[in-house]
């Protein structure tokens, strides 16, 4: 069975969060609610976690993952960006958006889209998942907490350790989020691309 771990939305205590970024140093999937709605996240570099991610979301290598950053610094390590995006993701970091972007050296091979070489990345705006990042100390890989053939992500940590209370090594209930996923934007091209419409105002880039 998971672990349950009740974080204060504003004020993550510190303990807590500490045995979290253990548990997913163990090779652990969390439940993690974000800036806008439930996500899975793991370490970055465990396949084997990567790979139980991707079981449990019914999703196969060509599906984008995506990196949660602290700032767009970390971003800037996983992407290759140039003045124009960076202009544009200065604009609407943190918050509840997914970039497409293209995937520097240090992405894992297995983590960015095998055709395009591609990455979504993240900086979310959220007490929570901002102090496990500190706390790791470098980015987690993440995905919506929707159920494969289902279309709204999960949203409640009850239901969540109702239906996923054995496959996961922990959920942390920071109370309900928001139902809508991410606004995903394309940067890769000329222009930007909206991918999905979520909870950002896509407007901030002409779309």
């Amino acid at each position: 069975m998971s672990q349950f771990f009740q974080i204060h939305p504003v004020n993550p205590q510190a303990r807590l969060i500490k045995q979290a970024a253990q548990i997913i140093h163990g090779g652990g999937i969390v439940a993690v609610p974000t800036d806008s709605c439930y996500a899975l996240v793991c370490h970055l570099d465990d396949k084997g976690a990567v790979e139980r991610l991707r079981r449990l979301r019914g999703i196969d290598e060509k599906h984008h993952l995506t990196l949660l950053c602290r700032d767009l610094s970390e971003l800037g390590v996983y992407a290759r960006v140039d003045n124009r995006q960076f202009r544009l993701l200065k604009a609407a970091t943190p918050g509840p958006f997914t970039f497409i972007l293209e995937a520097t050296k240090c992405v894992p091979r297995r983590l960015s889209h095998p055709s395009r070489k591609t990455i979504g990345l993240r900086v979310p705006e959220d007490a929570i998942i901002n102090a496990l990042l500190s706390e790791l100390d470098q980015p987690l890989l993440g995905t919506t907490l929707i159920m494969p053939d289902e279309i709204d992500p999960l949203n409640d940590a009850d239901e969540i350790c109702a239906r996923l209370g054995k496959q996961l090594e922990l959920i942390i209930d920071g109370g309900a989020c928001s139902m809508e996923p991410t606004t995903v934007i394309d940067l890769t091209g000329p222009d930007a691309e909206l991918v999905r419409q979520g909870r950002g105002d896509a407007t901030a880039f002409g779309l």
